[in-house]
């Protein structure tokens, strides 16, 4: 086997990207977030996303990476005594950059997936309850399906296609999110709207510059499939975008700003998987083709259900997570990176896909139930009083208000 030499030029990029993702969790998806929630409520959602960060990376250098990333242990979790609190991440990657500059990068994948979920919990969850969930599940949850995808685990070995997280993250990240609303219960007053406009566009616009990142970088290195990824990302953003607004059009006859921020998330969130696998033309397809179903998913089945999906974590994250790692198993060509979809004469990858789309649901769905059970015993019930909710978690959990006026 060759040496390895640091490679200066992968090592700044993968630095650059890791800062980048940092970025779309704080401030990008606190400021996306904040903005589409109560007034009264947002600093409870902003306290929600940067305490899912600050609890994951720490859970992330003890032990998350060891099962992420550890020897395989029956293709299903990484040997967690392998790089506990750190250990081993000495020496460089296979291209070149530091291992602990890996730590970091994968890191952020696992802090922005947990603070995903409080889309859809927010305005009703008490402080105790959500530092415990997130303890918990970014150790038993998020780790494990990033081994099974990325770490050796039994999808890497069926030949899954996820360039940089639609299992691993989204559908991972938006199914938790739903089984946890419906185990919490619905607020008192489920419909909002957004209290500032400006903040959604805002992080909206954060999370898009920082997806670069997040997606780009998950090549590993500065080089030609990151290039891909960059120019996919941006097309298949822009025409989520546009699908979304022609939708709004249809069915409500005007176009929103909030229509339009969600469907630049959507897009990002439809080509995550695919990103380093398709073709322009596949990307731009991939927008148009999958975005109705995270539009339906808001407007229509969370409406028939009733669950509240406050944020729609899930509409957005979870079905334009599975519609992106489906369509992967359709659009993907061989010319880009080698993995072959069913367009280009493949159709077992499009299988592959579907099979790993189920073991994420089913396996991130019963763990987040048995951890939401967990929460509510050691915390006395997750939710917070009606009195709360009612005048807000601003005031009765943090003492805060979001705008102070000063006065003479």
């Amino acid at each position: 086997m060759a040496q390895v030499h640091l490679d200066t030029g992968n090592t700044a990029w993968m630095m650059v990207a890791s800062a980048l993702v940092v970025f779309m969790t704080i401030p990008g998806l606190a400021l996306f977030y904040g903005g589409l929630d109560r007034a009264k409520s947002i600093l409870n959602t902003i306290f929600m996303v940067l305490t899912a960060f600050g609890i994951t990376a720490i859970t992330w250098f003890v032990v998350g990476y060891s099962i992420a990333y550890g020897t395989d242990i029956g293709g299903f979790i990484g040997n967690p005594l392998d790089y506990l609190l750190g250990k081993g991440i000495h020496g460089l990657t296979s291209s070149g950059y530091p291992m602990s500059v890996d730590v970091l990068f994968q890191l952020t994948f696992a802090a922005i997936t947990v603070a995903i979920i409080a889309g859809a919990l927010v305005g009703r969850m008490k402080l105790s309850s959500w530092l415990l969930f997130t303890f918990l599940w970014s150790i038993l949850v998020y780790p494990v399906i990033a081994h099974w995808v990325w770490g050796g685990g039994f999808l890497s070995n069926e030949g899954e296609l996820d360039f940089a997280g639609g299992t691993v993250v989204h559908i991972n990240s938006g199914l938790a999110g739903l089984i946890a609303a419906i185990l919490l219960g619905a607020r008192r007053e489920k419909f909002l709207l957004p209290n500032n406009v400006p903040f959604v566009v805002l992080g909206a616009g954060i999370l898009f510059f920082g997806w670069f990142g997040f997606n780009a970088g998950s090549a590993l290195a500065a080089d030609q499939v990151a290039g891909w990824a960059m120019l996919n990302t941006t097309l298949a953003t822009a025409a989520a975008m546009l699908t979304w607004m022609v939708l709004e059009m249809i069915h409500f006859k005007k176009p929103t700003i909030v229509g339009l921020a969600s469907g630049i998330v959507a897009g990002l969130v439809i080509i995550t998987p695919a990103a380093g696998f398709v073709n322009p033309i596949g990307a731009i397809l991939m927008g148009i083709i999958g975005t109705p179903l995270p539009f339906y998913a808001v407007v229509k089945l969370k409406q028939m259900f009733g669950y509240d999906d406050a944020l729609d974590a899930f509409g957005v994250h979870g079905v334009g997570g599975i519609a992106g790692a489906i369509l992967t198993g359709v659009f993907a060509d061989p010319a880009i990176n080698g993995g072959a979809g069913l367009l280009y004469g493949n159709p077992k990858q499009l299988i592959i896909q579907v099979i790993g789309v189920l073991a994420t649901m089913i396996y991130s769905g019963i763990m987040t139930a048995l951890i939401m059970y967990v929460v509510k015993l050691l915390t006395g019930g997750a939710k917070v009083s009606e009195e709360q909710e009612i005048e807000g978690l601003n005031k009765t959990l943090h003492g805060e208000k979001p705008y102070n006026e000063l006065t003479s």
